[in-house]
This record gives C-alpha cells, sequence and structure tokens, in this order.
C-alpha cells in the first residue's frame, strides 16, 4: 500500500512537470499600425481588455474622442480612452480564447471574436459576422 501511494503521488508530481502552462495573454497589446494599445487582464474566469493608450487620443477640435458612432446614443459620450473592446473570453486549448466579443468604435458594432497567441509577443485577434471573418495580428508592448 505505501509503494502505491508513493507511485501515485511521483506520477502526480511527473505530469504536473511535463504539463503544458497555458500560454499568457494577459498584458498590454499594441494594435494594428500602433494605434492604441488594449490591456487585457482576468475578469473572473474570462478574460477582456480596453484601450489604454491612443496614438491620436484627441479629435481636431482638441477634445477626447468618444465612442460617437456606437449604435446607442447613451454610450456615444464615452471616451475612447478606457473603452471596453474585448468581452467573455474563455480558454479553448494551451494559446486559444474563444466566444467573447469585440468591439469596433469605428463602426460602432460588436463582433464575435477569438484570440490565438501566435507567440509570446504576437496575438491573433480575429473577429466576425456570420461566416465572414477578419484577423488582425497585434504585439505586445508588455
Amino acid at each position: 500500500m505505501r509503494t502505491l501511494t508513493l507511485s501515485i503521488s511521483l506520477l502526480i508530481t511527473l505530469l504536473l512537470i511535463i504539463a503544458p502552462a497555458r500560454a499568457d495573454v494577459t498584458g498590454i497589446w499594441s494594435t494594428v499600425e500602433g494605434r492604441s494599445h488594449v490591456k487585457i487582464e482576468p475578469c473572473g474566469d474570462k478574460f477582456c481588455g480596453k484601450i489604454v493608450w491612443l496614438k491620436e487620443p484627441l479629435t481636431e477640435a482638441k477634445v477626447d474622442k468618444t465612442d460617437m458612432k456606437n449604435e446607442d446614443p447613451k454610450l456615444q459620450g464615452r471616451k475612447i480612452l478606457g473603452l471596453p473592446l474585448l468581452e467573455g473570453f474563455e480558454p479553448d486549448g494551451e494559446n486559444e480564447w474563444d466566444d467573447g466579443t469585440i468591439y469596433n468604435p469605428e463602426d460602432g458594432k460588436t463582433y464575435s471574436s477569438s484570440l490565438t497567441l501566435v507567440n509570446p509577443t504576437t496575438l491573433d485577434v480575429k473577429g466576425c459576422v456570420l461566416f465572414f471573418c477578419k484577423t488582425q495580428t497585434w504585439t505586445k508592448v508588455k
């Protein structure tokens, strides 16, 4: 019995050592052409992200850019800086997160989305409407 307990303990330890660690999607990511930075972090048991930096945070009138294209008039006054962009992403495999949504302030629409960590500094962000999808590659800032 003692040998069996020792063997099971050893097996569990070995499995924990060789089990692949989940890739880490958290951090600050630069979007396409470096126009903004998005901070991805845990939100409960899922992941979400918000805009934490803008290359051009002000309008031509020198006021903060707002979510003026949002379909909900009540939300059109929200500042783009700090805006929730990614919501509801669940781990799906070693380096993928799925079942999330991405909000596009350029058209005011929300799309189904998935994230794939290509390597520690490259994130593919896919947004879809029905079967039509577009993928952007983001680069890790920190």
